[in-house]
């Protein structure tokens, strides 16, 4: 996951400093981990389970939002979590699927075409960037700061 958060300064007519946020996020789900084909032994197939879990996750959340549930499991993985405005949310959303067009990789690519078609049919929101004044947005760090405070 790459995510990169842009905070823009525009001054209106009045003089007061505006704020304007947006937020990028980049992820590479790398498909299914098969460990058995792949051979990865200790650490690298424990992250191979993760991986699977972690996509497991994904695929519970799509489901949910997709078939309208009254619970979206966002929390049971930090994925989820990270993507949460993303999947139902209000931001735009575009998904790349990447398959192979050979016979051996037919599986797989039918698994990840159905994956990118459920997900195409969750509804987002999108809003347009959120426009905050400077002293408000000061305001809202400080009670992170002191939230993440109180949690450690």
């Amino acid at each position: 996951v790459f995510t990169v958060t842009i905070h823009m300064k525009e001054t209106t007519p009045e003089g007061e400093e505006m704020i304007k946020c947006g937020k990028l996020n980049l992820v590479d789900l790398a498909g299914s981990e098969n460990i058995s084909r792949s051979g990865a032994k200790n650490q690298r197939a424990r992250e191979a389970g993760e991986i699977n879990k972690s996509l497991l996750t994904l695929g519970r959340v799509i489901s949910a939002l997709v078939e309208h549930q009254s619970h979206v499991p966002y929390r049971d993985s930090k994925l989820t979590r990270l993507l949460r405005d993303s999947l139902g949310g209000r931001t735009k959303t575009c998904i790349i699927a990447t398959i192979a067009p050979t016979a051996v990789c037919l599986d797989e690519t039918l698994n990840t075409l159905d994956y990118a078609q459920r997900a195409k049919s969750i509804k987002n929101r999108p809003e347009v960037n959120l426009r905050i004044s400077k002293h408000a947005l000061i305001k809202d760090l400080n009670h992170q700061i002191d939230r993440l405070k109180a949690d450690l």
